[in-house]
């Protein structure tokens, strides 16, 4: 993927993009045992955007997600490799501002 990617830099909007960027993964090309991390990584993802939610918790959730992105293995794919570069810049963002 040669396009730059916005990452935003409010939180809230930043939860919205983690969880665009990973559920983007899941047409991609990847291994299944990398696939199952990205999966469970997304079904979080788009939990922490309920509007419910309260800061805390959501943090746990994007935490969360940030320990199952550290965790998947490579993808050999480069358009899943830039979004989850990209959810993982939009996990920093939301951490250090919440």
């Amino acid at each position: 993927m040669t396009d730059e990617i916005d990452i935003p830099t409010e939180p809230r909007a930043a939860v919205d993009a983690l969880a665009t960027h990973l559920t983007a993964t899941a047409d991609r090309p990847v291994p299944p045992a990398t696939n199952r991390w990205l999966g469970e990584a997304e079904a979080v993802a788009r939990d922490a955007t309920s509007d419910d939610l309260d800061t805390e918790i959501r943090r746990k959730r994007v935490h969360q997600v940030a320990t199952l992105l550290e965790s998947a293995d490579e993808t050999g794919d480069v358009v899943a490799d830039r979004h989850i570069e990209a959810a993982i810049e939009c996990c920093q963002v939301i951490l250090a501002n919440e």
